[in-house]
Parts: structure tokens; C-alpha cells; sequence
């Protein structure tokens, strides 16, 4: 079975969850790990990172969660904001209604990994054996370094870095990812190479096959791990088996 464990939906022309689906249908993608989009205009992402535009704080979890209660194929993890007073009530409430994990957004609501806001949240997705997923940015706080050390402080909580870390090949992720046994990398917008050095580093058994749609389609996504030179044992653990893992999944 296939998965791709990174993709977001939004009650949006480009990012909506029937787009979704019929992107997984055409690329033979039998299940999807969906978190919130829209928070800010992924066509217009250059000018989010220069910060040119600024995001919608607000994630629509609620649309995630009548996603996945609509269609049985996708997962939902919901997107927090650390910076919220009552985020560990909320994360909570989610958690219990079945989302299976969460999303974090450095670039939408401003926190570092470093500050402690994270801190009670992370701890309740290791005591509820639910992953952390997030991106970084490029400001002090939020770089790789600093999510890996987020990761040796909460041994008991999994990690998963968004696009192998930062591009085009990110020696830190992957040095991460061989130390950590909670540390893992997830391939959407990464390089062919680094996927395929970073897989005979530290093994198949720490990448997860991720899309990042709206941004990019999973079947493109999926073909550089198709084409990885691998076994076939190696690409089921990368395109699914990883994730089922994580996830629980029976």
C-alpha cells in the first residue's frame, strides 16, 4: 500500500480535498496524511519566505477533520499553534476525536523550536504516540540543528522533517536522522540525490514518501522513489510501511 504522509487540504480552489483524492487516484496512491492549508497561498510562496506577505494564523482543522471523517483513505493530523493559551486543551480535544498526529508551521505563527512553547505539546504526542511534523525556516531557532535537538530532548516522541530539511541536500537532516531513532525525514521537494544518499546512509527504514500537494502532485512526487535504486523491500518501507508504523496502522 501506498501513502503519502504530507499533503495539505483547504476549502480552496487548489488545494481541495476532491483535487486531492483525484491526484491519488491517477497516481495509483492508495492512502494520504492530511494536514491544514491555505494558511498561506502556496503559489505565492516566495513571497512568504521573503516576507513580502504574511500568512492566516488561523488552521482550518475543522476541514481536515470532515476530510478524513468523509473519506475513509486519508489521516488527518491537525495544525497547532504553540503560541495559543489554550493549545494543549486543543491538541488534546483532536487527538481524542482521531486526528493521529501533529503539524507545526514555524513560518505561519512565529515560534522556534528553541523558545519552550513547543515543550507540553510535544510531550503529550509522545505520551499519545502520535508524531510531530514539521518544516524549517531560515531564522535562528527554526533551522535543522535546532528541530534535531527538539527531537534528542523528547526521546519518547517521533519526529518528522518536512522535505529531507532544507534544500537541495541537507547534510544535518541526514546526520540526524542516522543518530536519532525518533528522527525522521519525509521526501516531498527533495532532491533525487539527497533522497538517494540519505536512503544509503541511514537506511530505508527513515524516510517517509510524502507529496507536499497543493505544491507539488503526488505522482511526480512519487516517481523519484520509484526510480530510487533500491530493493523493492526497501521502497514498500519508504512508500508506506514507514508511515503505517508511526501511525499505528493496522
Amino acid at each position: 500500500m501506498i501513502i503519502d504522509a504530507h499533503a495539505h487540504v483547504s476549502p480552496t480552489d487548489y488545494g481541495s480535498v476532491e483535487a486531492y483524492l483525484e491526484m491519488l487516484r491517477k497516481g495509483g496512491i492508495q492512502r494520504g496524511v492530511v494536514s491544514p492549508g491555505g494558511m498561506l497561498d502556496v503559489r505565492r510562496m516566495g513571497d512568504f519566505v521573503l516576507g513580502k506577505e504574511r500568512p492566516n494564523p488561523v488552521p482550518r482543522n475543522d476541514y481536515v477533520g470532515e476530510s478524513v471523517e468523509s473519506n475513509p483513505v486519508l489521516l488527518g493530523f491537525a495544525c497547532m499553534n504553540p503560541k495559543a493559551p489554550d493549545a494543549l486543551e486543543e491538541l488534546e480535544r483532536y487527538l481524542d476525536q482521531g486526528f493521529r498526529g501533529m503539524m507545526v508551521s514555524p513560518i505561519v505563527h512565529g515560534f522556534s523550536f528553541t523558545d519552550g512553547s513547543l515543550d507540553e505539546l510535544v510531550s503529550l504526542c509522545g505520551e499519545r504516540q502520535v508524531p510531530v511534523v514539521s518544516h524549517i525556516a531560515f531564522r535562528p531557532g527554526t533551522n535543522t540543528v535546532d528541530f534535531a535537538a527538539l527531537a534528542r530532548r523528547f526521546p519518547r516522541t517521533n519526529f518528522i522533517l518536512e522535505h529531507m530539511g532544507a534544500p537541495p541536500a541537507d547534510q544535518e537532516a541526514t546526520t540526524a536522522a542516522a543518530e536519532l531513532d525518533n528522527f525522521f525525514l519525509e521526501t516531498s521537494l527533495g532532491s533525487f540525490l539527497h533522497i538517494a544518499e540519505t536512503v544509503k546512509r541511514v537506511g530505508a527504514s527513515k524516510v517517509l514518501f510524502g507529496s507536499e500537494y497543493p505544491l507539488s502532485h503526488p505522482a511526480m512526487e512519487l516517481q523519484k522513489v520509484l526510480l530510487l535504486p533500491i530493493s523493492e523491500g526497501e521502497r514498500e518501507r519508504i512508500l508506506g510501511g514507514n508511515i503505517r508504523e508511526l501511525l499505528h496502522l493496522s
